[in-house]
């Protein structure tokens, strides 16, 4: 285990960066130093020695490095060639950007609910949340659990429809032994620094194995000009810059270690907590799922109550995401007032995340398992 892990206080964090862990943010200012004395800022061998390593990693023909994970989401639709009101098949309980990149794009969402175990769209959902007006469908790997690929492609290629997977995460999972983000037509990773792979700043990245969606982005992602001031197409300025890039190829080196820890601390709250009464934990993943946890998930009808408790005992707990998507005042008149995902809906009142972070100690296992243990509404 390569992670040193230091804690400002007593308490348990619900997540760390890197500035707790000395040695690598030596190695990181290092590497950021050779960017800065290169000047190699956009573009330039940081950024495509990172999308080489990437695709690598994804087992993917091509990775396109992009300023963010929502801007992954924008040009992957506008590189499929999403048209003006193109309906667009996403789970109501996700990121907000699941959505919100479909509106940005052109496209209009459609809202599926969700599995209560898994909290992730399913065959089943995605195929009640079908209509002949849908042109795609983003199944999003949510919390770092995969969603079922398989039969959601199938059905996607029955339909006639395209599959964008928004793996922003879910870096380093598999399904059926096949990367995420290699199922469907794109995969979209998000890089934000809490991300189980984190850049120092907003980051985020495409990955596909069809030659035209990869050059279409690529041009979009910086104002459609190839070569410099021959602009072929209306783009936008979407980039990774070279500081991120080199950041995250570093930190790619350690992520099956890290995905490796946060397995194992997923493990130990389970065995540490079995039998609980009031609190349902996150469901063990089974062939051919897959699950990194960049969040640890728990549900219970007494959620306010579990977080002042947890609270009292020095333990950090966080709500993704308090609000589905379609209940937010931004979405809300898509479905003129409806719940048209009442499971989505009632996990919002009942999910709470728990400490989950590479390096986190068998203490502070401990301490989590025991406050879980002792919580008696």
């Amino acid at each position: 285990m390569r992670r040193s892990v230091t804690t400002a206080d007593a308490r348990v964090p619900l997540t760390v960066m890197d500035n707790h862990d000395p040695e690598l943010m030596q190695e990181l200012m290092e590497t950021v130093g050779r960017v800065a004395e290169s000047a190699a800022f956009i573009g330039g061998p940081f950024v495509e020695s990172f999308e080489s390593a990437f695709a690598s990693y994804c087992e993917a023909t091509h990775a396109i490095g992009v300023s963010s994970g929502t801007e992954a989401l924008i040009l992957a639709l506008r590189a499929l060639q999403i048209e003006p009101g193109d309906e667009v098949i996403v789970p109501a309980n996700s990121f907000v950007a699941t959505a919100e990149a479909v509106w940005l794009a052109g496209g209009r969402p459609r809202f599926a609910d969700v599995d209560p175990e898994t909290q992730l769209m399913t065959p089943a959902t995605l195929e009640d949340a079908y209509d002949p007006r849908v042109r795609g469908v983003i199944p999003v790997h949510l919390f770092g659990r995969t969603a079922e690929m398989a039969e959601i492609l199938s059905k996607s290629r029955e339909w006639g429809i395209w599959v964008v997977e928004d793996c922003a995460q879910a870096q380093g999972a598999r399904y059926a032994e096949r990367p995420v983000g290699t199922w469907g037509d794109a995969g979209t990773f998000s890089f934000y620094p809490a991300k189980n792979l984190g850049a120092w700043g907003d980051a985020g990245a495409v990955v596909t194995n069809r030659a035209d969606v990869a050059e279409r982005i690529r041009l979009l992602r910086s104002h459609g000009e190839k070569p410099r001031y021959n602009h072929r197409m209306i783009g936008t300025t979407g980039r990774l810059d070279g500081l991120q890039a080199a950041v995250l190829e570093r930190k790619l080196a350690l992520l099956e270690d890290w995905n490796a820890q946060r397995r194992r601390i997923a493990a130990s709250l389970h065995e540490a907590t079995g039998g609980l009464e009031h609190i349902a934990l996150p469901p063990r993943t089974q062939a051919p799922a897959d699950h990194v946890y960049h969040q640890y998930v728990v549900r219970t009808e007494k959620r306010d109550a579990l977080r002042a408790h947890l609270d009292a005992a020095g333990i950090d707990t966080a709500i993704h995401y308090p609000v589905p998507i379609h209940e937010s005042e931004a979405f809300r008149a898509l479905t003129d007032g409806r719940d048209v995902a009442p499971v989505a809906t009632r996990l919002a009142r009942e999910i709470c995340s728990l400490p989950m972070f590479p390096g986190m100690s068998d203490s502070q296992i401990q301490c989590v398992a025991d406050a879980l243990l002792d919580f008696a509404p």
